[in-house]
């Protein structure tokens, strides 16, 4: 049995469980780290998604796929799962959604390139855990639309065309790469070698990254950067290495323009940098999130309806370690 396949089968496991009322049980490794409060947070964020979900399976109102493909990660973070109690009709329904934005464009899902790399994602973690023929079609669709959009220098841009690039974007699309790449589908070596060294190609001599070319880094772009080299094998490369040690020196723990974009890949790249970095970051962020939240379980608005509370769920969920794509 796989790595992957375990992990599907522990989440798979954790969402049977949920049926008796408690969220599913955490990796033992990081058990610790989720207080009562935590738990509280998530599930009371998970019941404001679940209140607000459209009657056609999406989130949102502006960018619904992605909104979606976000909300749709965050209940499976914790171990909950399509088909499965007690949230498996309302997530079917989710998954069925973004399969007729699949079929409605020949693979390309939502208005931008963003929208579309986390349809992909989420598709491919689902389609990992379920096997179903017809999210498997879906992802190579998916794979194939990112794959033709690659421009010239490596990486991608808002449109399914390949004609600009920026580090941004370019992330969005290298994690769904990896995510379907770990889910059994082809993706060419030369396509994430491209994409790696655009984005290595954006690293300033401080280690952090900018946003088309290496001036300006910044907290979020850094830490986009550095996860999606770490995925893609580079987890003890010098650009990883220097992408680190710029990211731990400006926390940004309030203030940051892209709050919860920054620190969804943040903590992601602490998580995978090993225990020291996270038991340290976690808490951190977990203490500002706590205090970020609303009565009603949400987070405060921003992109679009669903957006934030879905971020901040994935931020918190980290220790469950449900989700295949940002194990280690």
């Amino acid at each position: 049995m796989s790595c992957f396949r375990s992990r599907a089968s522990t989440a798979i496991l954790a969402a049977f469980l949920t049926a008796i009322g408690a969220l599913p049980a955490p990796s033992a490794d990081y058990a610790d780290l989720l207080t009562p409060e935590i738990e509280d947070a998530i599930e009371r964020g998970l019941s404001y998604l679940a209140a607000i979900q459209n009657p056609d399976g999406s989130w949102g109102t502006r960018y619904k796929v992605g909104v979606t493909a976000l909300s749709l990660l965050a209940f499976m973070s914790v171990g909950y799962l399509p088909g499965e109690p007690p949230y498996g009709d309302m997530l079917d329904n989710a998954v069925r959604f973004l399969l007729r934005e699949s079929e409605l464009k020949d693979g390309y899902m939502g208005v931008n390139m963003y929208e579309h790399a986390l349809a992909t994602l989420a598709l491919s973690e689902v389609w990992g855990m379920s096997g179903e023929e017809g999210i498997g079609e879906a992802v190579k669709r998916g794979v194939r639309v990112i794959i033709q959009a690659q421009s010239p220098m490596g990486g991608w841009r808002y449109t399914p065309t390949p004609l600009d690039a920026d580090i941004s974007v370019t992330v969005m699309q290298i994690v769904a790469l990896a995510s379907a790449k770990e889910a059994g589908v082809y993706v060419p070596d030369e396509t994430i070698k491209r994409a790696l060294d655009y984005v290595k190609s954006l690293q300033h001599p401080s280690g952090g990254f900018g946003y088309q070319n290496s001036a300006n880094p910044g907290f979020a772009r850094t830490a986009a950067g550095v996860v999606s080299l770490m995925l893609c094998g580079e987890r003890d490369s010098e650009a990883v290495r220097r992408g680190l040690n710029y990211l731990l020196s400006t926390p940004s723990f309030v203030g940051t323009r892209f709050f919860y974009y920054g620190h969804y890949y943040a903590v992601q790249a602490v998580f995978q940098a090993g225990d020291k970095y996270f038991r340290d970051w976690y808490p951190r962020i977990s203490e500002v999130l706590l205090a970020k939240q609303h009565a009603d379980g949400s987070w405060p608005q921003t992109q679009d309806i669903g957006y934030s509370t879905a971020m901040a769920i994935l931020i918190l969920a980290v220790p469950y370690q449900f989700l295949p794509i940002y194990g280690r």
